[in-house]
This record gives structure tokens, C-alpha cells and sequence, in this order.
């Protein structure tokens, strides 16, 4: 399976970590979709709102969310069925991250970025 990975909180702004994450997940030619506050197009990597079902298999979600905003993704995250969730730094969330694991979710309290980086994504 293709390490097909949405990236949770994408935004349009260079200076962010999410955007980073997007951008650093298409230069390695890993599939990626990202969602976010609206719509935008990031150099061919469409961010869309919402909650979109026709999205496919995601193998990881890499959250760029603090824990309360995610709270209205949670049934959303585990309808996707992930191999795995990415708690970036300053989005741990105990309670979702037990939630996830006990639907045998693999999680992970990590720097995505560092995880390309030194090739452990």
C-alpha cells in the first residue's frame, strides 16, 4: 500500500509547518491530500474544506490541528481507516489518541518533517 497521507490543517501559507508538509511530501512522491480551512490550489496539490469522501485510501493522517479543532474530525479520521495518525508537535490529544489505537490505529507523537528527514515516515 502506497503511503497515501492527508495532511489535516493544510494551509496556503509558506511560513507554516503544514504547508511545508505538503509540499515536502510531493517533492518525495508521496501521495498526498490535504484539507483545510478553504479551498486553495498549492502548486498542483489541491487543499480542500471540509469533509471530503471521495478521497480514497489513506494509509497515515498527519494532524496540524490543536486537540480541540480536532474534536469535529474524529468520526471523520476513523472512517478513513488509517494505518496510522501523526500527532504533530502541539497537537498531542490523549483522549483521540486512545480513541484511535483502541480501533488498532498505529499513533504517533512525532515531527512529520523530521520523520521525512531522517526516513522514518
Amino acid at each position: 500500500m502506497e503511503k497515501t497521507t492527508l495532511v489535516l490543517g493544510a494551509s496556503p501559507k509558506p511560513d507554516r509547518f503544514a504547508y511545508k508538509a505538503v509540499r515536502s511530501l510531493q517533492r518525495r512522491s508521496i501521495p498526498v491530500i490535504a484539507i483545510g480551512r478553504k479551498d486553495y490550489d498549492l502548486e498542483g496539490i489541491k487543499i480542500r474544506k471540509g469533509k471530503p469522501g471521495d478521497i480514497g485510501p489513506v494509509h497515515t493522517v498527519t494532524l496540524f490541528l490543536n486537540p480541540k479543532n480536532q474534536e469535529e474530525y474524529y468520526d471523520y479520521i476513523l472512517s478513513l481507516e488509517p494505518a496510522r495518525i501523526i500527532f504533530n508537535p502541539g497537537t498531542w490529544n490523549p483522549a483521540f489518541a486512545e480513541i484511535a489505537s483502541k480501533q488498532g490505529i498505529q499513533i504517533v507523537n512525532d515531527c512529520m518533517l523530521i520523520m521525512l528527514n531522517n526516513g522514518k515516515f
